[in-house]
């Protein structure tokens, strides 16, 4: 087995050999050195509130062997003795067995971890390698793990540790890969054109899957014609298909079905009509028990009874068998991968005060996650009272009033209250009165504090309660006190008094 050394870092990152250094294995890369154990390297990367060389000496001292580093005057060392590497003298003969770290010196470190990635990638991928990048606006995460829990049914699979979708985490993944690897299933996110074109070329997918083009960091890009473009990015860097290329395309969403212009790669469609090469229909939600669906793939046919939760769902089984497909695998043997039991990703089940249901759904916010996770809460309706906790959803643009308007009033016929929580918020609370919702269930406050004071009174009985919000609204906080001890509740003040 090939393991990453101090040999390979030093001729990835100054393009000379060190052979006297490759029987210093490396256990990991890592970024934070709260996190370095013994055998690994510390990146010291800046940030936005901080500088990793200042963590340096941590990293040293729980046993990192190197850190790369570009501030040698910012890097805090402690009393750790360090043998200095730049690309003036990248050959020193260190000692083999020597226990002095290495610290080695390049211009940018953000951009030396990526070289490294894109090395390694070259360097340790088997023969059978085939690498997967998914991207697209909303279901990334979840596509992915569904993907390589298909995947795993038959090969060796590696893939994206959490959401390590960025410049940061997908190169850490890539140092990650190991030989015995068959399969690399890679999360691709993006903030501006020409990110995911990067990470294409450090990986060098071989299948890119789609999700859909939604206003997700519309005001970042300006336009959904932008977001397509940046997500097409995957689609054109895929090799041809005698080489082995394949898009996998959303035939519902028409930005995505059009990317198939723009690739020599087989191109495979999934959707919810016959005209998709992958393609489900009979779909009905369980509730909590998860959803029913029948799948088609040319003249195959089986039909299913997954534990995904929501109709909406739907996509990730599409998306998921459509790459099974590719890679080799049979329907029934996609069915049969898909039927194992899995950790829900993004929306997660938990119990609240009364033997509630807490739908927390706070990862993230869009309005297609959204009104998704209203679709799950509307489908709950046996389940209890329904109650909507929805915060701001950030980065919408120009879109932003319009988008919360149109979560409001679908929460008016999902929830029988509706909390908004934010600025924002307010457009969601209007909107769900404006649609039939009562005015003395609808409730717009400023704090989380606020929403959860509010739920307090409510919620006397047991009830689904779904909490919904953009990252950068910290919600999951009322998810943690809803499942934990509630205190005393102030009077309400609903949306019909302000």
């Amino acid at each position: 087995m090939t393991t990453l050394t101090l040999a390979d870092l030093i001729e990835g990152l100054y393009g000379v050999p060190a052979p006297h250094l490759a029987n210093r294995p490396v256990r990991e890369v890592v970024i934070d050195s709260r996190q370095a154990q013994a055998g690994d390297v510390f990146v010291a990367l800046p940030g936005e509130n901080t500088d990793g060389h200042l963590f340096v000496a941590d990293a040293l001292q729980r046993g990192a062997i190197a850190a790369i580093i570009a501030r040698p005057e910012a890097a805090a060392l402690g009393d750790q003795p360090v043998v200095r590497v730049d690309s003036s003298h990248p050959q020193l003969d260190i000692p083999p067995d020597t226990a002095t770290a290495l610290l080695l010196q390049v211009p940018d470190t953000l951009h030396a971890l990526q070289k490294l990635g894109a090395f390694w990638r070259a360097r340790a991928a088997g023969p059978n390698l085939r690498v997967i990048g998914v991207t697209g606006s909303v279901g990334k995460t979840t596509t992915k793990e569904y993907i390589a829990q298909v995947l795993s049914s038959r090969y060796r699979v590696l893939k994206s540790a959490g959401n390590q979708n960025n410049e940061i985490g997908i190169p850490l993944t890539l140092l990650r890969l190991r030989p015995e690897h068959e399969r690399l299933v890679l999360e691709m996110g993006m903030y501006a054109i020409g990110e995911i074109a990067a990470y294409c070329a450090w990986a060098k997918p071989h299948v890119g899957v789609v999700t859909m083009v939604a206003a997700v960091h519309l005001e970042r890009l300006g336009s959904l014609e932008a977001i397509a473009q940046a997500k097409s990015e995957l689609i054109a860097a895929l090799p041809p298909a005698d080489a082995g290329g394949v898009a996998i395309l959303n035939d519902d969403d028409p930005r995505v079905r059009d990317m198939a212009a723009l690739t020599r790669a087989h191109v495979v469609t999934y959707g919810l009509t016959p005209r998709a090469d992958v393609w489900a229909e009979d779909v009905e939600s369980l509730g909590l028990s998860g959803i029913q669906l029948t799948l088609h793939h040319g003249r195959s046919t089986c039909h299913a009874r997954l534990p995904l939760l929501g109709r909406h769902s739907v996509h990730t089984v599409l998306r998921a068998a459509a790459t099974g497909l590719v890679e080799g695998l049979s329907l029934e043997e996609v069915v049969e991968a898909l039927c194992q039991p899995h950790e829900q990703l993004r929306l997660m089940v938990a119990r609240g005060p009364y033997g509630s249901i807490v739908l927390d759904d706070t990862y993230n916010a869009s309005r297609e996650s959204t009104l998704a996770a209203l679709n799950l809460l509307a489908e709950l309706s046996e389940e209890g009272l329904r109650i909507a906790v929805l915060g701001d959803m950030l980065e919408l643009g120009e879109l932003e009033q319009q988008v919360h308007e149109e979560v409001g009033c679908r929460a008016a016929s999902a929830a029988e209250y509706v909390v908004g929580v934010g600025a924002r918020a307010r457009w969601i609370c209007q909107a769900a009165v404006a649609c039939g919702a009562e005015p003395s269930h609808t409730f717009a406050v400023d704090t989380n504090e606020e929403a959860l004071a509010t739920l307090q009174r409510i919620v006397t009985q047991k009830c689904v309660i779904l909490v919904k919000g953009s990252r950068g609204m910290h919600m999951e906080r009322i998810v943690d006190k809803l499942c934990g001890a509630a205190g005393p509740a102030p009077p309400l003040q609903h949306v019909g008094d302000q």
